[in-house]
Protein backbone atom coordinates (compact mmCIF):
# COMPACT_ATOMS: atom_id res chain seq x y z
CA UNK A 1 0.00 0.00 0.00
CA UNK A 2 0.65 3.70 -0.97
CA UNK A 3 2.17 6.15 2.33
CA UNK A 4 1.39 9.57 3.44
CA UNK A 5 4.34 12.15 2.75
CA UNK A 6 5.48 13.04 6.04
CA UNK A 7 6.77 16.02 5.57
CA UNK A 8 4.17 18.43 5.22
CA UNK A 9 1.39 19.68 7.92
CA UNK A 10 -1.11 16.99 8.67
CA UNK A 11 -4.82 17.38 7.57
CA UNK A 12 -7.80 17.01 9.51
CA UNK A 13 -11.89 17.04 8.57
CA UNK A 14 -13.81 17.91 10.92
CA UNK A 15 -17.79 18.07 10.11
CA UNK A 16 -20.03 20.35 12.66
CA UNK A 17 -16.96 23.16 12.06
CA UNK A 18 -19.12 26.32 12.09
CA UNK A 19 -19.74 26.07 15.78
CA UNK A 20 -19.24 25.14 19.24
CA UNK A 21 -16.72 21.91 19.81
CA UNK A 22 -16.29 21.74 16.30
CA UNK A 23 -15.20 25.03 15.82
CA UNK A 24 -13.20 25.40 19.06
CA UNK A 25 -11.83 21.62 17.84
CA UNK A 26 -10.64 23.47 14.40
CA UNK A 27 -8.88 26.50 16.51
CA UNK A 28 -7.27 23.84 18.19
CA UNK A 29 -5.57 22.54 15.70
CA UNK A 30 -4.49 25.59 13.73
CA UNK A 31 -2.98 26.34 16.12
CA UNK A 32 -0.49 23.29 15.66
CA UNK A 33 -0.34 24.31 12.26
CA UNK A 34 -3.20 21.64 11.00
CA UNK A 35 -4.29 22.29 7.74
CA UNK A 36 -8.51 21.40 8.46
CA UNK A 37 -11.21 20.61 6.54
CA UNK A 38 -14.09 22.48 7.86
CA UNK A 39 -17.40 20.97 6.91
CA UNK A 40 -21.10 22.36 8.00
CA UNK A 41 -24.06 23.44 6.37
CA UNK A 42 -23.67 27.62 6.80
CA UNK A 43 -21.05 28.47 4.51
CA UNK A 44 -20.94 31.83 5.63
CA UNK A 45 -20.23 30.75 8.69
CA UNK A 46 -17.45 28.26 7.76
CA UNK A 47 -15.40 31.39 6.02
CA UNK A 48 -15.54 33.24 9.39
CA UNK A 49 -13.74 30.01 10.67
CA UNK A 50 -11.72 29.36 7.77
CA UNK A 51 -10.26 33.19 8.74
CA UNK A 52 -10.03 32.23 12.40
CA UNK A 53 -7.58 29.46 11.63
CA UNK A 54 -5.50 31.43 9.49
CA UNK A 55 -4.77 33.78 12.20
CA UNK A 56 -3.79 30.62 14.45
CA UNK A 57 -1.48 29.52 12.20
CA UNK A 58 -3.11 26.95 10.09
CA UNK A 59 -4.81 26.90 7.12
CA UNK A 60 -8.28 25.45 5.65
CA UNK A 61 -10.81 24.42 2.53
CA UNK A 62 -14.60 25.18 3.19
CA UNK A 63 -16.94 22.60 2.28
CA UNK A 64 -20.04 23.35 2.62
CA UNK A 65 -22.19 19.78 2.95
CA UNK A 66 -25.32 18.52 4.95
CA UNK A 67 -23.70 15.51 6.90
CA UNK A 68 -27.41 13.78 5.95
CA UNK A 69 -26.31 13.96 2.57
CA UNK A 70 -23.81 10.84 1.80
CA UNK A 71 -22.85 12.20 -2.02
CA UNK A 72 -22.57 15.74 -0.48
CA UNK A 73 -20.06 14.43 2.65
CA UNK A 74 -17.91 12.21 -0.11
CA UNK A 75 -17.53 15.01 -2.09
CA UNK A 76 -16.48 16.97 0.51
CA UNK A 77 -14.09 14.56 1.25
CA UNK A 78 -12.44 14.36 -2.05
CA UNK A 79 -11.97 18.47 -2.60
CA UNK A 80 -9.97 18.11 0.88
CA UNK A 81 -7.77 15.58 -0.60
CA UNK A 82 -7.56 17.34 -3.74
CA UNK A 83 -6.74 20.62 -1.69
CA UNK A 84 -4.45 19.20 0.61
CA UNK A 85 -2.95 15.78 -0.43
CA UNK A 86 -4.32 13.32 2.03
CA UNK A 87 -6.83 12.86 4.56
CA UNK A 88 -4.59 11.83 8.33
CA UNK A 89 -7.68 12.71 10.91
CA UNK A 90 -11.38 12.53 10.51
CA UNK A 91 -13.33 13.73 12.93
CA UNK A 92 -17.12 13.36 13.00
CA UNK A 93 -19.08 16.25 15.34
CA UNK A 94 -22.31 17.26 13.52
CA UNK A 95 -25.24 17.00 15.31
CA UNK A 96 -28.97 18.31 16.03
CA UNK A 97 -31.16 17.59 18.61
CA UNK A 98 -35.13 17.88 19.46
CA UNK A 99 -36.21 18.55 23.06
CA UNK A 100 -39.50 17.06 23.34
CA UNK A 101 -41.52 13.78 24.75
CA UNK A 102 -41.41 11.06 21.97
CA UNK A 103 -45.29 11.56 21.89
CA UNK A 104 -44.49 15.40 21.25
CA UNK A 105 -42.53 14.93 18.47
CA UNK A 106 -43.07 13.91 14.40
CA UNK A 107 -41.77 11.24 12.75
CA UNK A 108 -39.77 13.52 10.26
CA UNK A 109 -37.92 15.45 13.73
CA UNK A 110 -36.84 11.53 14.45
CA UNK A 111 -35.70 10.68 10.70
CA UNK A 112 -33.80 13.93 10.70
CA UNK A 113 -32.22 13.71 14.32
CA UNK A 114 -30.69 10.06 12.84
CA UNK A 115 -30.23 11.34 9.60
CA UNK A 116 -27.66 13.98 10.94
CA UNK A 117 -26.50 12.67 14.47
CA UNK A 118 -26.35 9.08 13.44
CA UNK A 119 -26.55 8.67 10.06
CA UNK A 120 -24.32 11.61 9.19
CA UNK A 121 -21.48 10.27 11.41
CA UNK A 122 -21.72 6.66 9.15
CA UNK A 123 -21.37 9.09 6.30
CA UNK A 124 -18.13 10.76 7.32
CA UNK A 125 -16.93 7.63 8.68
CA UNK A 126 -17.36 5.91 5.20
CA UNK A 127 -15.65 8.85 3.30
CA UNK A 128 -12.87 9.27 6.08
CA UNK A 129 -12.17 5.16 4.76
CA UNK A 130 -12.20 5.98 1.12
CA UNK A 131 -9.65 7.89 1.31
CA UNK A 132 -7.27 6.26 4.61
CA UNK A 133 -7.78 2.73 3.47
CA UNK A 134 -5.40 2.92 -0.04
CA UNK A 135 -2.79 3.97 2.39
CA UNK A 136 -3.64 1.43 5.21
CA UNK A 137 -3.31 4.38 8.01
CA UNK A 138 -5.68 7.67 9.52
CA UNK A 139 -7.18 8.05 12.69
CA UNK A 140 -11.21 8.46 13.03
CA UNK A 141 -12.52 10.61 15.66
CA UNK A 142 -16.32 9.91 16.61
CA UNK A 143 -17.36 13.03 19.28
CA UNK A 144 -20.00 11.17 21.57
CA UNK A 145 -21.36 11.50 24.76
CA UNK A 146 -22.23 10.14 28.22
CA UNK A 147 -26.16 9.93 26.59
CA UNK A 148 -24.41 6.99 24.32
CA UNK A 149 -24.69 5.12 27.40
CA UNK A 150 -27.86 6.06 29.17
CA UNK A 151 -30.67 8.01 27.45
CA UNK A 152 -32.36 10.85 29.42
CA UNK A 153 -35.88 12.39 28.90
CA UNK A 154 -36.26 14.64 26.49
CA UNK A 155 -33.75 13.60 23.97
CA UNK A 156 -34.64 10.45 22.91
CA UNK A 157 -34.22 10.93 19.59
CA UNK A 158 -30.51 12.29 20.04
CA UNK A 159 -29.99 9.34 22.99
CA UNK A 160 -30.96 7.09 19.99
CA UNK A 161 -28.29 8.58 18.03
CA UNK A 162 -25.41 8.50 19.89
CA UNK A 163 -26.55 4.69 21.07
CA UNK A 164 -26.09 3.51 17.68
CA UNK A 165 -22.89 5.60 16.68
CA UNK A 166 -21.49 3.78 19.69
CA UNK A 167 -22.78 0.28 18.55
CA UNK A 168 -21.62 1.08 14.89
CA UNK A 169 -18.14 2.45 16.06
CA UNK A 170 -17.67 -1.28 17.66
CA UNK A 171 -18.30 -3.25 14.61
CA UNK A 172 -16.12 -1.20 12.35
CA UNK A 173 -13.42 -1.57 15.09
CA UNK A 174 -13.61 -5.24 14.62
CA UNK A 175 -13.40 -5.21 11.36
CA UNK A 176 -10.35 -2.77 10.63
CA UNK A 177 -8.56 -5.55 13.69
CA UNK A 178 -9.63 -8.21 11.56
CA UNK A 179 -8.14 -7.02 8.50
CA UNK A 180 -4.93 -5.82 10.46
CA UNK A 181 -6.05 -2.06 9.34
CA UNK A 182 -3.59 0.32 10.85
CA UNK A 183 -6.48 2.96 11.15
CA UNK A 184 -7.63 3.89 14.56
CA UNK A 185 -11.23 4.83 15.85
CA UNK A 186 -11.95 6.52 18.92
CA UNK A 187 -15.03 7.89 20.94
CA UNK A 188 -14.82 10.37 22.90
CA UNK A 189 -17.44 10.39 25.11
CA UNK A 190 -18.73 14.21 26.42
CA UNK A 191 -20.47 15.64 29.33
CA UNK A 192 -22.94 18.56 28.99
CA UNK A 193 -21.25 21.62 27.13
CA UNK A 194 -21.95 25.40 27.06
CA UNK A 195 -22.39 25.42 23.10
CA UNK A 196 -24.65 27.21 20.82
CA UNK A 197 -27.57 24.19 20.43
CA UNK A 198 -29.06 25.07 23.15
CA UNK A 199 -30.25 28.66 21.56
CA UNK A 200 -30.75 26.65 18.13
CA UNK A 201 -31.99 23.81 18.70
CA UNK A 202 -35.74 22.89 18.37
CA UNK A 203 -37.65 22.73 21.27
CA UNK A 204 -41.48 21.51 22.17
CA UNK A 205 -41.00 22.32 26.14
CA UNK A 206 -42.19 25.67 26.96
CA UNK A 207 -38.94 26.76 29.11
CA UNK A 208 -35.66 27.86 26.81
CA UNK A 209 -33.46 24.65 27.01
CA UNK A 210 -29.92 24.04 29.17
CA UNK A 211 -27.00 21.80 29.42
CA UNK A 212 -27.58 19.52 32.50
CA UNK A 213 -25.00 20.35 34.98
CA UNK A 214 -21.99 20.48 35.46
CA UNK A 215 -20.72 22.21 31.97
CA UNK A 216 -17.58 22.27 30.20
CA UNK A 217 -16.65 24.80 27.56
CA UNK A 218 -16.14 23.58 24.11
CA UNK A 219 -12.52 24.10 24.56
CA UNK A 220 -11.90 21.15 26.83
CA UNK A 221 -13.31 18.37 24.59
CA UNK A 222 -11.13 20.22 22.02
CA UNK A 223 -7.93 19.79 23.76
CA UNK A 224 -8.86 16.52 24.97
CA UNK A 225 -9.44 15.52 21.03
CA UNK A 226 -6.51 16.83 19.94
CA UNK A 227 -4.47 14.91 22.63
CA UNK A 228 -6.70 11.63 21.51
CA UNK A 229 -5.11 12.17 18.23
CA UNK A 230 -1.68 12.66 19.14
CA UNK A 231 -2.51 8.89 21.91
CA UNK A 232 -5.30 7.02 20.06
CA UNK A 233 -7.48 4.59 22.62
CA UNK A 234 -10.46 2.65 21.69
CA UNK A 235 -12.29 5.28 24.15
CA UNK A 236 -12.56 8.59 26.18
CA UNK A 237 -14.43 9.56 28.81
CA UNK A 238 -14.28 13.38 29.69
CA UNK A 239 -15.68 14.92 32.71
CA UNK A 240 -16.40 13.14 35.99
CA UNK A 241 -20.40 13.60 34.96
CA UNK A 242 -19.42 10.94 32.08
CA UNK A 243 -17.89 8.40 34.69
CA UNK A 244 -20.77 8.59 36.89
CA UNK A 245 -23.54 8.32 34.19
CA UNK A 246 -21.90 5.29 32.33
CA UNK A 247 -20.69 3.39 35.36
CA UNK A 248 -23.78 4.06 37.18
CA UNK A 249 -25.80 3.41 34.64
CA UNK A 250 -23.71 -0.30 34.48
CA UNK A 251 -24.63 -0.70 38.71
CA UNK A 252 -28.08 0.75 38.82
CA UNK A 253 -29.83 1.42 35.66
CA UNK A 254 -33.40 0.97 37.44
CA UNK A 255 -32.74 3.80 39.58
CA UNK A 256 -31.19 5.97 37.07
CA UNK A 257 -34.44 5.58 35.39
CA UNK A 258 -36.45 6.97 38.20
CA UNK A 259 -33.54 9.39 39.20
CA UNK A 260 -33.93 10.94 35.94
CA UNK A 261 -37.56 10.82 35.83
CA UNK A 262 -37.58 13.19 38.76
CA UNK A 263 -34.64 15.91 37.96
CA UNK A 264 -34.12 15.67 34.33
CA UNK A 265 -36.62 17.94 32.98
CA UNK A 266 -36.05 20.71 35.24
CA UNK A 267 -32.58 20.50 34.36
CA UNK A 268 -32.86 20.81 31.21
CA UNK A 269 -35.08 23.98 30.78
CA UNK A 270 -34.32 27.90 32.13
CA UNK A 271 -36.73 29.96 33.46
CA UNK A 272 -37.22 31.67 30.57
CA UNK A 273 -40.23 30.88 28.19
CA UNK A 274 -39.20 30.14 24.98
CA UNK A 275 -40.21 32.99 22.00
CA UNK A 276 -42.63 32.38 19.92
CA UNK A 277 -40.74 33.78 17.18
CA UNK A 278 -37.53 31.20 17.86
CA UNK A 279 -35.69 29.53 14.75
CA UNK A 280 -34.32 26.46 14.91
CA UNK A 281 -31.30 24.35 13.47
CA UNK A 282 -33.40 20.83 12.36
CA UNK A 283 -33.79 21.25 8.83
CA UNK A 284 -31.92 24.85 8.11
CA UNK A 285 -28.99 26.63 9.48
CA UNK A 286 -29.50 29.77 11.98
CA UNK A 287 -26.81 31.83 10.19
CA UNK A 288 -26.58 34.41 13.31
CA UNK A 289 -26.13 32.15 16.30
CA UNK A 290 -22.82 30.54 14.67
CA UNK A 291 -20.27 31.18 17.17
CA UNK A 292 -17.76 28.64 19.66
CA UNK A 293 -19.17 29.09 23.15
CA UNK A 294 -22.97 29.19 24.26
CA UNK A 295 -24.66 31.73 26.87
CA UNK A 296 -23.77 29.55 30.21
CA UNK A 297 -20.25 30.36 30.14
CA UNK A 298 -20.76 31.74 33.87
CA UNK A 299 -20.95 28.03 35.26
CA UNK A 300 -18.80 26.36 32.70
CA UNK A 301 -15.67 24.64 33.50
CA UNK A 302 -12.42 25.48 31.61
CA UNK A 303 -11.02 21.95 32.59
CA UNK A 304 -12.43 18.47 32.98
CA UNK A 305 -10.84 14.75 34.25
CA UNK A 306 -10.06 12.84 31.12
CA UNK A 307 -9.84 9.17 31.49
CA UNK A 308 -9.21 6.25 28.96
CA UNK A 309 -12.72 4.36 28.78
CA UNK A 310 -11.02 0.72 29.88
CA UNK A 311 -9.08 2.37 32.72
CA UNK A 312 -12.41 4.11 34.22
CA UNK A 313 -13.99 0.40 34.32
CA UNK A 314 -11.59 -1.13 36.00
CA UNK A 315 -10.14 1.21 38.39
CA UNK A 316 -13.61 1.10 40.68
CA UNK A 317 -12.94 -2.78 40.79
CA UNK A 318 -9.47 -2.13 41.55
CA UNK A 319 -10.58 0.37 44.51
CA UNK A 320 -13.34 -1.93 45.34
CA UNK A 321 -11.35 -4.70 45.82
CA UNK A 322 -8.64 -3.02 47.56
CA UNK A 323 -11.45 -1.51 49.97
CA UNK A 324 -12.53 -5.24 50.23
CA UNK A 325 -8.95 -6.56 50.66
CA UNK A 326 -8.11 -3.53 53.55
CA UNK A 327 -11.76 -4.50 55.49
CA UNK A 328 -10.45 -7.59 55.52
CA UNK A 329 -7.20 -6.98 56.96
CA UNK A 330 -8.16 -4.78 59.36
CA UNK A 331 -11.36 -6.99 60.91
CA UNK A 332 -9.08 -9.93 60.76
CA UNK A 333 -6.61 -7.67 62.95
CA UNK A 334 -9.69 -6.44 65.20
CA UNK A 335 -10.26 -10.15 65.63
CA UNK A 336 -6.92 -11.23 66.47
CA UNK A 337 -6.89 -8.14 69.30
CA UNK A 338 -10.36 -9.30 71.12
CA UNK A 339 -8.70 -12.95 70.78
CA UNK A 340 -5.46 -12.13 72.48
CA UNK A 341 -7.09 -9.58 75.09
CA UNK A 342 -9.52 -12.47 75.75
CA UNK A 343 -6.65 -15.45 76.30
CA UNK A 344 -5.28 -12.44 78.36
CA UNK A 345 -7.88 -12.11 80.94
CA UNK A 346 -8.91 -15.92 80.86
CA UNK A 347 -4.49 -16.54 82.45
CA UNK A 348 -5.29 -13.56 84.68
CA UNK A 349 -8.76 -15.48 85.67
CA UNK A 350 -6.83 -18.65 86.72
Amino acid sequence: MNSFPSSAPQVVVITGASAGVGRATAHRFARAGWRIGLIARDRDALEAVKREVEELGGSAVVAAADVADADAIFAAADLVENTFGRIDVWINDAMVTVFSPVWDMTPAEFRRVTEVTYLGFVHGTMAALRHMRPFNQGKIIQIGSALAYRGIPLQSAYCGSKHAIRGFTDSLRTELIHNRSNISVTMMELPAVNTPQFDWARTHMPRQPRPVAPVVEPEVIARAVFDAVQHPRREYWIGLSTLKVILGNVVLPSFLDRYLAKVAFEAQETKAPVASDRRDNLMDPVHALHRTRGRFGNEAAEKAVVVAGPIARVAPIVLGGLFLFATGVLAAAAAGKVGRTRRSSARLGR
